[in-house]
């Protein structure tokens, strides 16, 4: 199965993106994970969707040519971030992409809360028309106080959030079963 990675940050130690490679290298039996960058996408313009820059060309072919979305965010101003936002823009018109491809939900933060309430503000968004997405609901992935979860080599090491993450991506692979 091949699943691409959306991180809603473009930091370079984002913790989203720990998140993700995390995933990407514990469950490589389960998936190949490709994590998408979001760092030369530029601003969603209806003048130029139909001839878009190659690097939108691009992106939605890799977001295209997967099986599923993991969409991985922080929270901005409790929603989601604008780069993220841009992203499903460009992904939602003229060839609408995303419209049928399941998606899976998390983030990681600093506060408690681990980005409850962009989580939710994105699975909205997710389906609306122009994305249309089917999310794996009752499997959301929170990861509060994530800055003392990873250790220096980007492992996380809470073993209760691995355990949980264990579970839900045993769940994302069984329902992922349904779209092939």
């Amino acid at each position: 199965m091949k699943v691409v990675a959306i991180i809603g940050s473009i930091r370079k130690e984002s913790l989203n993106k720990k998140l993700a490679e995390y995933i990407k290298s514990r469950y490589i039996n389960k998936f190949d994970l490709e994590i998408l960058s979001l760092n030369e996408i530029p601003m969603y313009n209806q003048d130029i969707e139909n001839e878009p820059p190659q690097e939108v060309v691009d992106f939605k072919a890799q977001v295209k040519a997967a099986d599923a979305v993991l969409w991985v965010t922080p929270e901005y101003n409790g929603t989601v971030p604008g780069v993220l936002v841009n992203a499903i823009d460009w992904l939602s018109r003229v060839d609408k992409v995303m419209i049928g491809k399941p998606s899976i939900v998390m983030g990681a933060s600093m506060g408690n809360l681990g980005t409850v309430k962009a989580q939710m503000h994105l699975r909205d968004i997710l389906f609306a028309g122009g994305v249309a997405s089917p999310v794996l609901i009752g499997n959301e992935v929170y990861v509060g106080a994530a800055h003392t979860k990873f250790d220096s080599e980007g492992n996380l090491t809470d073993e209760g959030t691995v355990k949980f993450l264990d579970t839900v991506i045993d769940n994302f692979t069984t329902w992922m079963k349904n779209f092939q």
